[in-house]
């Protein structure tokens, strides 16, 4: 299994609304960076991933799961451009800010803290556990 974090505006697709998916998921559509894309085309079902708010919370709230493969985005006709569906695992008990990761010295080498604008980025199992045990799991 990898790991991932997955960036989303609040107002555009918010934990909440992931969570209201249930099991059946959701694209996460409208990735235009051909790097996140290539991210998302080495995605595996079973894979993890942190669901992050970007812009206004700037913190990562929950933990999804890959449940298809890269795919067609249907938001687009352009065949460059493909997604994986997510479904919601569980929220974190405490919000892990962007202030916090950046706090943190064992994680001033995540994508995260380097490349904070890159929607799909990989994460390390160390990033991945210290992470979880920081929001509370």
């Amino acid at each position: 299994m990898r790991y991932w974090l997955f960036k989303s505006e609040p107002d555009a697709w918010s934990w909440d609304q992931q969570v209201a998916r249930g099991a059946e998921g959701e694209e996460w559509t409208g990735v235009r960076n051909y790097q996140a894309r290539n991210f998302m085309r080495e995605m595996a079902v079973g894979d993890r991933g942190f669901f992050y708010h970007s812009q206004t919370d700037k913190a990562v709230v929950g933990i999804v799961e890959v449940i298809a493969t890269a795919h067609p985005d249907s938001t687009t006709d352009d065949p460059r451009w493909e997604c994986v569906d997510l479904k919601a695992v569980e929220a974190l008990p405490r919000p892990v800010t962007l202030d916090a990761i950046k706090a943190e010295p064992r994680l001033a080498d995540m994508v995260l803290v380097k490349n904070s604008r890159l929607s799909v980025q990989p994460v390390t199992e160390a990033e991945w556990r210290l992470i979880r045990e920081m929001g509370g799991l």
